[in-house]
């Protein structure tokens, strides 16, 4: 199919994700539920397609089929809970599909990446410091203020808790910051992280749910460590017959993000349905305050600008896959899991804003 003929049909689909659109506020105004499930559907995915014939809103389309995970399960969750005898909530399944995001992440590393805390020191450990001392607190902060179920404060600050993954290396890359920074802040994060989550999660969530901290420390190394490890063996052995397969692994790993989204929605479809709307709310403030705290932190510590929005940049966005797989091996997808799986779609969506005003900010200065 040529390209011509591609754009063509991405433009058909996002003006029928418009048209979607209207209908589906057409039917909510009659009552139609049936009919806006239908609607609502359609019209997420054909912006998830469409989204390919607009040159600049081409980086959305991750956050676009996000919304769709979130958005079709809310209305058909059968789909996504055992479909053809298969349970998507199984333990195991959850865990390898983690291990396949976190493999895929993995070859885009190299021990290279590790070099930036040689040759920057200072910075890094600022960084990590903001990191796991800012989002953890403030998801601590939002839980207990607003007051939600126990189960679901404990994965606001599991979210918090967490490291960052690749997605803060493309909004730094687009934001025209310092990506050899973030490339290492993210490479000393994964390796950390087996002590810093399961230690906050003991610290701040013990008194909402129970937390094993050896047990969370083993998780995150079956589900993180050896992955990243595994994929350093590969990238060392690859050669040119494994190109095409090579290609394919950041598809698998956001095929996987969806489907731990998915899963999630559909598993915790009606707490989602009474404190949703409050955990869209806790979203955009958690995801704020990390950028704000981050930022305004290396300000006063006298880093330079690209250092400042590098990390907080790194400090906003959080690994939503880590904190899924560690929610269904708790055996609480359907609430501890549900944070992760509304707060990544924001954290897509405001990092990319974020990312391409300071990207023109940079470009208007010079």
């Amino acid at each position: 199919m040529s390209k011509k003929m591609l754009n063509t049909i991405y433009r058909i689909c996002l003006y029928g994700s418009g048209v979607c659109l209207l209908g589906l506020i057409g039917c909510l105004s009659l009552e139609k539920k049936a009919a806006c499930g239908l609607f609502a559907v359609s019209c997420v995915i054909l912006l998830a397609v469409g989204l390919s014939s607009v040159p600049k809103l081409r980086g959305y389309r991750f956050t676009a089929c996000i919304l769709a995970a979130v958005v079709i399960p809310l209305i058909y969750p059968h789909l996504f809970l055992k479909p053809a005898g298969i349970d998507f909530r199984n333990k195991r399944l959850i865990m390898f599909v983690v291990q396949l995001v976190m493999f895929g992440m993995g070859t885009q590393m190299s021990i290279r990446d590790f070099v930036g805390v040689v040759k920057m020191p200072k910075v890094v450990f600022i960084g990590i410091a903001c990191q796991f001392t800012i989002m953890p607190l403030v998801g601590y902060t939002i839980a207990k203020t607003i007051g939600f179920p126990p189960e679901i404060a404990a994965g606001i600050i599991l979210i918090g808790s967490c490291s960052s993954g690749l997605a803060s290396n493309v909004m730094v890359h687009m934001a025209g910051a310092n990506l050899a920074l973030s490339v290492t802040l993210v490479a000393m994060a994964q390796l950390i992280a087996p002590i810093m989550t399961p230690l906050w999660m003991k610290i701040l969530a013990s008194e909402f749910v129970k937390i094993y901290f050896f047990k969370m420390m083993f998780d995150i190394i079956l589900m993180v460590i050896l992955p990243i490890i595994a994929a350093f063996i590969y990238n060392w052995l690859r050669n040119d017959r494994l190109q095409k397969f090579h290609r394919i692994m950041p598809v698998l790993s956001m095929a996987g993000i969806i489907y731990f989204t998915a899963v999630t929605t559909a598993a915790g479809r009606d707490n989602l349905l009474k404190v949703g709307g409050l955990l869209v709310i806790a979203a955009i403030l958690h995801n704020t305050a990390g950028y704000f705290l981050g930022y305004l932190s290396c300000r006063l510590l006298g880093l330079d600008k690209n250092s400042r929005r590098t990390i907080a940049i790194e400090v906003g966005l959080q690994n939503g896959g880590m904190a899924s797989g560690l929610a269904g091996q708790m055996g609480k997808l359907a609430t501890i899991g549900l944070a992760p799986a509304i707060f990544s779609p924001w954290m897509n969506i405001s990092g990319s804003i974020l990312a391409n005003y300071w990207r023109k900010k940079k470009e208007k200065q010079e």
